[in-house]
């Protein structure tokens, strides 16, 4: 988009009512520090209050219309993401501005590559805007999200502040207290004055006047003197000092003799023998570092509709219920200006399957008592379209109750995320988590995430191998959609290890519904036998793809790299020799070239002393290069080491580590025709 371009949203997506938006910035000096800000604005073109303020102070909006999750540093390249849920913004809510700023009024003209771009649901980008123009601004505004006749519409605003944040968040109504550090300035917007959305009718109004709280004045006696008035309170103002992020130290070296001393933990799991103990210990342990670490229990929550507040945390409830009372596993209580939000919790463990009646039971309870949510937590990780896992609710029964999934890996993910690259606020706090992630993975816990292909998983293999399995056979497509758990669990885990956006491709087209777009891979497996997968990690130069083949037992990770458009091809495939000097010598490199022909091939371990043979002996144009590692893959079901399950983890972590960390990305230029003399030095 260019800069005042508008567009509306549903003409990008049918999925665009919750969106992800990702502000980006390049540092050629490496001081690339940055921070983004969200403002809710009325039809004054002012917040209503200073709540409407979202920024590193207050990152989630108490609606879940708003979060802040946090940026995601790459060497000299930095993201900074947001989720926007639009059909949890208040109706009095016109317009979302999206901006950032920079520490102490540095200026957004020594960054580079200043862009916007914006993902629809199922993570497919459908807009993008750059900035080319940052100056001396130290406060930018990117673009706007506004209603028009009841469509979301964004506006790539490109408009910057000399005044840092607080002169930006003053000019929309926030009332500001001066950080000590920062000069206490009339904010004042720079040459570039933020004008209305085209076709909207927000119109400028005063300043939002400070509220004051004033007392009525006591009776007095006939003849005394009247009693002073009190002052009146001050508005609330809002600090942008940033608060105080700790981390958790590099751990210590061990005082044990050797490795057979097992430190104490926190949440023991030995001792675990029978799945209700493992119930109640998750639930327990889970429940209780919610409440005490709040990063994490708004972490979890917001997603769910809790508002941000202070969270209390309860087990094994009783709740009148018939004849029978009925105890979920837990209860979540949120409190925020005197107001309630509750959520029941259903915990399974070590693969045990949620049960509809007992789901039921807590809707009905919720509903009754005038709860908010009731949360399924197991290993099952939920897919797109089907929002838990074999549990069946009876659509007559009409009532208010948000029914949500949650699995023991995103339980994971999160807490990683928080801990290894996002930090807490509290050192006592990472080390709380520390210790529920040591528990959680102990093979005792029960909270191991997706661990069983289901029980389709034999028949079809050898349907597939005695090429009996027709297409339309309902056990093809359970095949599929563990296959689809499978994948989301592995974007989750090595998320959570990297510090990065990753996230599960789906070539489809837009508007495809769910169950017949698995439908469609079903028939497919039946006819090829293959399982394939796409992989999306932020910062790599292309796409990581999986493929299990069920017919040969081989399980193939691989990725398409495109050629630099500058310089000779010799040049590149030497180059790209040096990158994989640490990769696997059975790697596989094909080059790809310009139409159907397929281009030379070989392993790196033949390759490396001859890289000259991945040209082409015609004057074809490479588009590209193909690198593929092939292994045998599990067969059993579960989670045993021989699984399936574990053999698709290994490959992933294998080939992301030896192969594509140490790609780069080519330059943008012209491939040189072949033949052509070079230029001179």
């Amino acid at each position: 988009m260019i800069k005042g371009a508008n567009v509306g949203l549903s003409a990008l997506s049918e999925n665009a009512e919750s969106i992800v938006v990702s502000l980006g910035w390049s540092s050629p000096d490496g001081d690339g520090d940055a921070d983004v800000s969200v403002l809710l604005l009325g039809e004054s073109g002012k917040v209503r209050s200073n709540e409407d303020f979202f920024f590193y102070n207050n990152p989630a909006a108490a609606d879940g219309s708003v979060q802040l999750l946090g940026q995601t540093p790459s060497e000299n390249v930095n993201e900074d993401r947001i989720q926007l849920d639009l059909s949890a913004v208040p109706p009095d809510v016109c317009r979302v501005v999206v901006s950032a700023s920079r520490h102490q009024r540095a200026e957004f003209g020594k960054l580079e590559n200043l862009r916007l771009t914006l993902c629809d649901a199922d993570g497919e980008g459908i807009l993008g805007f750059s900035i080319t123009d940052a100056k001396t601004e130290s406060a930018f505004v990117f673009g706007e999200i506004y209603r028009r006749e009841d469509e979301w519409k964004f506006r790539a605003v490109g408009q910057g502040y000399d005044t840092g944040l607080a002169g930006l968040a003053t000019d929309f109504g926030i009332e500001i207290d001066e950080d000590d550090d920062q000069e206490a300035d009339t904010p004042t917007p720079s040459a570039d004055t933020l004008a209305p959305s085209p076709d909207s009718s927000a119109v400028p109004e005063p300043r939002i006047p400070q509220t004051a709280e004033t007392a009525a004045p006591p009776a007095v006696e006939k003849g005394a003197a009247p009693a002073p008035l009190p002052p009146a309170a001050p508005a609330r103002r809002l600090r942008t000092a940033k608060r105080k992020v700790t981390l958790p130290k590099e751990p210590k070296k061990s005082l044990a003799e050797n490795d057979t001393w097992r430190g104490a933990r926190l949440f023991p799991a030995a001792s675990l023998k029978s799945d209700r103990e493992r119930e109640a210990r998750a639930t327990s342990v889970l429940l209780s570092v919610m409440a005490q670490v709040p990063e994490f229990g708004r972490r979890l929550t917001a997603g769910f509709g809790a508002p941000s507040g202070r969270m209390e945390t309860f087990t094994e409830v009783p709740l009148p219920h018939g004849e029978t009372p009925k105890r979920p596993d837990g209860v979540i209580r949120v409190e925020r200006a005197g107001k309630l939000w509750t959520a029941l919790v259903e915990t399974k463990t070590n693969g045990n399957p949620l049960k509809d009646e007992q789901i039921q039971d807590y809707m009905d309870i919720a509903a009754r008592r005038g709860y908010e949510a009731v949360i399924t937590l197991s290993n099952d990780v939920a897919l797109e379209g089907s929002p838990l896992v074999n549990v069946k609710i009876d659509g007559r029964r009409k009532h208010k109750v948000a029914l949500r999934h949650l699995s023991w890996a995103e339980v994971a993910h999160q807490a990683h995320m928080l801990i290894r690259h996002e930090g807490v606020r509290q050192e006592p706090h990472a080390w709380l988590l520390q210790e529920f992630l040591h528990y959680l993975q102990h093979e005792n816990s029960g909270c191991h995430g997706f661990q069983n292909m289901g029980p389709a998983w034999v028949p079809v293999r050898k349907g597939i191998d005695e090429e009996t399995l027709c297409q339309g056979d309902e056990r093809a497509t359970q095949v599929v959609e563990s296959w689809e758990r499978l994948i989301r669990q592995v974007c989750l885990r090595l998320g959570g290890e990297l510090g990065d956006k990753v996230m599960p491709v789906q070539r489809t087209k837009r508007g495809t519904d769910p169950q017949s777009r698995r439908s469609e891979l079903a028939d497919r497996l039946c006819q090829d036998g293959r399982l394939n997968a796409e992989i999306r990690i932020d910062g790599t130069v292309g796409v990581l793809a999986v493929t299990a083949d069920l017919r040969t037992g081989r399980l193939r990770t691989s990725i398409e790299i495109p050629a630099p458009e500058q310089g000779y091809p010799l040049t590149w495939v030497k180059r790209l020799m040096r990158q994989l000097s640490e990769a696997p010598a059975d790697l596989h490199v094909q080059t790809l070239l310009d139409g159907t022909v397929a281009g030379p091939r070989g392993t790196l371990e033949k390759l490396r002393p001859e890289p000259g043979d991945l040209l082409p002996k015609e004057s074809a144009q490479i588009t590209g290069f193909r690198l593929s590692l092939s292994k045998s893959m599990g067969s059993t079901r579960g989670n045993a080491e021989s699984s399936f399950i574990r053999s698709v983890d290994a490959a992933v972590d294998r080939f992301h580590s030896t192969v594509v960390t140490h790609l780069t990305k080519p330059g943008p230029s012209r491939q040189k025709a072949p033949g052509a003399s070079p230029a001179p030095h």
